[in-house]
């Protein structure tokens, strides 16, 4: 997969980041300069123009992109749009490309495993293609195919971001914050999309994990091979749009997203962090499916039951109980801290979400507030914490487009007090 990376290519890749950063700027501010001069501006927009950039600078970059495309209750249309064609209408690699991709998967020796292959990608994405094949059985099948030679470039991105996060955090306004240790632990989760074998397994257990709520395409392990992954194909996907579905629908449908959700983050710790419109999809039906299981991770036991307690004292509206859950998860706690400062901040906080619906409460703000609130008074929390984050993040503006009444908090009791048995018990029986 390309994972050396010596100082020439970064070097290398950080001027390809300067000179793209560049340019974007110095387009959007002409541009800027030229509407405010009441000039007709023709040519492509700021978010056109972030969105090339993005696409130029590779995999690790189009991975924020698709996550903002979703956050249409952020960001106006005219920003979401152009960002969405990040998620899987991105312009595929030349079918040269893709036989040779194919050619290293099954060399001579290995037994080629389709009857029939589509030339044409049905869905391309920063990382791989998918195109439909035909299995010698009979069987219609989605074949996804790793892009070549993106390995080397991702992995030099991280590297380059972990060595810009340690040097930010050693400036004062930054000081004591753990950028490096987030990036690096984002940084494994991320180019964990690299593999595709490991995708097959994790598709598996997602498909068992969430039975009865969403589905999940089955893999063919026997037909899959190095950077491919063969899976069952699934007609009929549609873009969540809500204004194909009843209110009644839409409601069923938002809460069988948010029980799956609930069931990843608090029971099974197997957590889908990339929602995005790319990988979450409807039927006619009212079925959710997601196609891809490339951003999962796993979380461990602890952090589990420690994003368990602080949600459920959340919903519950106790903020001293939060401000206990994030002390304990924290790192060693500086002799200088204003703990009390930080649980007046805490209960201030919970007060002010306890109770809210999804179209009265925006988690950003929120965590952002509680990341001020850790800066502020030097307390800091396991950075595993991000997980969970992200993929509530990346769900929440497609759970907003669908019914913004929803009580997502009280919606998650269930789940919660049945996770949270469990691993008392589990801890008592020990």
């Amino acid at each position: 997969m390309g994972r050396t990376a010596g100082w020439p290519y970064l070097v290398a890749r950080a001027a390809t980041w300067t000179v793209t950063g560049t340019r974007c700027l110095t387009a959007a501010g002409l541009r800027s300069a030229a509407v405010r001069a009441g000039r007709a501006v023709p040519g492509r927009t700021p978010a056109e123009i972030l969105t090339a950039g993005l696409v130029r600078l590779g995999p690790s970059f189009v991975k924020g992109g698709q996550m903002l495309s979703s956050r249409a209750d952020l960001l106006p249309p005219s920003w979401c749009a152009p960002l969405g064609r990040l998620t899987d209408r991105m312009d595929p690699m030349p079918f040269p490309a893709a036989r040779r991709a194919l050619a290293a998967a099954y060399p001579p020796g290995r037994d080629w495993p389709f009857a029939a292959l589509d030339r044409t990608a049905v869905a391309s994405g920063s990382i791989a293609c998918v195109y439909r094949a035909r299995l010698h059985d009979g069987r219609e099948v989605a074949v996804k195919v790793r892009r070549p030679g993106i390995g080397r470039r991702m992995h030099a991105d991280f590297r380059l971001l972990s060595l810009g996060a340690d040097l930010a955090q050693r400036l004062p306004g930054l000081r004591g914050t753990p950028m490096r240790r987030m990036v690096e632990q984002v940084a494994p989760a991320v180019l964990n999309q690299l593999d595709l074998r490991r995708e097959a397994w994790m598709l598996d257990r997602l498909r068992r994990n969430l039975d009865g709520l969403v589905r999940v395409p089955a893999p063919v392990p026997p037909a899959c091979g190095d950077g491919v992954l063969v899976m069952e194909f699934l007609d009929g996907l549609e873009r969540f749009d809500p204004g194909a579905f009843e209110p009644a629908q839409r409601r069923t449908i938002v809460r069988n997203v948010l029980q799956a959700i609930y069931r990843m983050l608090f029971a099974d710790g197997l957590v889908h962090c990339d929602l995005h419109p790319g990988n979450l999809y409807l039927r006619r039906s009212g079925e959710v499916v997601i196609v891809d299981a490339g951003f999962v991770v796993e979380l461990t036991p602890r952090v589990r039951k420690q994003f368990a307690q602080f949600f459920l004292h959340m919903v519950l509206g106790n903020g001293d109980a939060c401000a206990d859950v994030v002390l304990a998860s924290a790192a060693p706690i500086p002799a200088h801290s204003d703990l009390d400062g930080f649980r007046r901040g805490i209960r201030d906080l919970i007060a002010s979400t306890h109770r809210r619906r999804a179209g009265q409460f925006r988690l950003a703000s929120f965590a952002n507030r509680l990341f001020t609130l850790q800066r502020t008074h030097g307390i800091t929390a396991a950075p595993e914490f991000v997980f969970p984050l992200l993929s509530l993040l990346t769900l929440e503006g497609m759970v907003l487009g669908l019914d913004v009444d929803v009580d997502f908090q009280r919606e998650a009791v269930p789940t919660l007090l049945k996770a949270l048995q469990i691993k008392e018990s589990a801890e008592e029986a020990r």
